[in-house]
């Protein structure tokens, strides 16, 4: 062969190894890791000194500081400009509720008492808002879905009405997935989005239903909205409407109202489920008075960033809410502090220990990593809803999002859940990884309860950015299915949004949930790493989004 040949090959072949990306050593940054690091974070950040960090307390500022100075102690740089916080302008609102509604219906008169019968808040920054024989309207799921040719409020005008609806969506209960996905909760399903419907409607006010097994969790959770602040983002400006009220009423107190109104529930909640349903004056009149409090402040997002070698335009985002609850109701206990060690100081000191392999890794990455601890996702996700709307880094040159919100508590299992299964490319990165720890990845066991919706991650994938979260796996490592469930179920019942759910070494288990720390950040390298872009998967309500970029 000539000698300008193979000098001409060999040009090639290095152009190509040139332009090949270096396989990252697998191992590279999981030394990093250390169960006496991860508890560190949990315990600070569930600490009784930090009030349960809800946003515009002292809480806030003890926990915003804490993560800025661990920021800078690993040596990220700041990832908003020149600095480690974005601003969340909000809005604290208090609503203090009659402790009675009064109702008049066709066979007579009763009375609700608030927080045992019902809960009620607003969203509106009136001072005073009063409903005097306001008229209620069954109108089914509260749901308005063309492309299942739904509408329950087909030919129905709610103008100065009061809204009464089924929580989850009509498809819950039944095994065909091609009815609003069966028992796989949609948004329609969601409480959110009941509000949201019910607005664009122009309806007074709406109430939700509760029930158990279709809300997926206990009315003692709703319970804890009773004349208690929420927070939205401040929309002066940019004002839409708003119903006057808006809140749930227990089952049993919804069955008294139908008794009221002359009416079955049960049948209407049948009728509700099937094509051709149509809303149903109930003839009832509601009176109450909600009094309400309003202020504006500042809540914040703290964002740090470790900017790529080669591509430090294309980015890697991690992210983490770092709210909890604050101090509320007193349980059985006189405990008021709802400490949240799992929900969610457990996600954010995965950020940290995260943020601190990948400042540890003998290469930099390739592309941008970002990390993203969000404020006010335990009032409706409002902190990762600014940046989606404020991004700092954009929407289009964001290849995948990865979102901690609780992380695995029991100890090592076999298997990890996949939330909202079949949405993207990630999860097949998921199942890669998994299959290196000796894991195998499932599906959510319980999709009806739309936890895909009920995440930061969501707010991502409504702007076309593929996020993953993942949740507890359920086989057990030592004791098996059955045992995983029983943890979760107890979880639910004993701890979630409760002051119970506080640091214990013994019932947060480091060692479970560093194996799934480790498995989101191989994910990460790997997309830091790579030149190729994860995809949306057919079917995705969310690849059209990502289309148009």
């Amino acid at each position: 062969m000539p000698k300008s040949t193979v000098w001409s090959l060999s040009l090639f072949i290095l152009a190509i190894v040139s332009c090949t990306p270096k396989q990252s050593d697998p191992q590279d940054g999981l030394a990093s890791f250390t169960e006496a690091g991860y508890a560190r974070h949990v315990k600070t950040l569930a600490a009784d000194d930090f009030q349960g960090r809800r946003p515009f307390t002292a809480g806030e500022k003890k926990t915003l500081a804490y993560l800025v100075n661990e920021f800078k102690h690993l040596g990220l740089e700041a990832g908003n400009d020149t600095s480690f916080l974005q601003e969340v302008p909000m809005v604290e609102i208090t609503t203090t509720a009659d402790s009675v509604m009064n109702l008049t219906g066709p066979t007579g008169k009763t009375t609700l008492s608030g927080f045992k019968d019902y809960v009620l808040w607003t969203q509106r920054t009136d001072s005073i808002i009063s409903w005097r024989d306001a008229g209620l309207v069954f109108a089914g799921f509260g749901v308005v879905a063309p492309e299942y040719n739904w509408n329950d409020y087909q030919g129905l005008d709610v103008k100065g009405k009061i809204v009464v609806v089924l929580v989850n969506d009509p498809g819950f209960g039944g095994n065909d997935t091609t009815f609003f996905k069966g028992n796989t909760m949609t948004y329609y399903g969601r409480w959110t989005y009941k509000y949201e419907e019910a607005a664009r409607q122009g309806a007074r006010g709406c109430l939700i239903i509760h029930n158990t097994v279709p809300a997926a969790y206990p009315f003692g959770v709703v319970q804890n909205n009773w004349n208690s602040p929420h927070l939205y983002l401040d929309q002066r400006g940019h004002e839409s409407y708003v119903c006057e009220g808006v809140g749930w009423v227990s089952f049993p107190a919804a069955e008294k109202l139908f008794q009221l109104a002359g009416l079955n529930l049960n049948e209407l909640q049948t009728r509700a489920r099937k094509p051709g349903f149509t809303a149903v004056d109930m003839n009832v009149k509601a009176s109450t008075t909600l009094r309400v409090k309003t202020r504006f402040d500042k809540s914040y997002n703290v964002i740090a960033k470790l900017t790529g070698s080669e591509k430090p335009n294309e980015y890697v985002l991690y992210n983490a809410h770092w709210d909890h609850l604050g101090i509320g109701k007193p349980n059985a206990a006189g405990d008021s502090i709802y400490n949240g060690a799992h929900d969610n100081a457990s996600g954010t000191a995965a950020l940290l220990e995260i943020a601190k392999a990948f400042k540890g890794l003998r290469e930099r990455p390739r592309r941008t990593v970002v990390f993203l601890a969000v404020t006010a996702e335990e009032q409706g996700l409002w902190g990762s809803a600014y940046y989606a709307a404020h991004p700092v880094y954009p929407a289009t040159n964001t290849v995948a999002n990865i979102n901690m919100d609780g992380i695995n508590p029991y100890g090592k299992m076999k298997d990890v859940v996949v939330i909202g299964k079949g949405q993207s490319e990630l999860e097949d990165y998921l199942a890669a990884e998994a299959s290196k720890q000796g894991r195998y990845v499932v599906p959510d066991s319980e999709p009806e309860k739309g936890y895909y919706f009920r995440s930061d991650h969501f707010n991502f994938a409504k702007i076309g950015i593929p996020a993953l979260y993942i949740g507890t796996g359920n086989d057990h490592a030592e004791k098996g299915k059955e045992y995983g469930a029983q943890l979760k179920s107890e979880y639910t019942k004993l701890y979630y949004h409760q002051p119970t759910d506080e640091y214990d070494s013994t019932r947060l288990n480091a060692v479970g949930a560093l194996d799934d720390i480790k498995l989101l950040f191989q994910v990460g390298k790997r997309l830091a790493a790579e030149d190729a872009w994860p995809a949306w998967k057919e079917g995705s309500e969310f690849k059209a989004m990502r289309n148009k970029h």
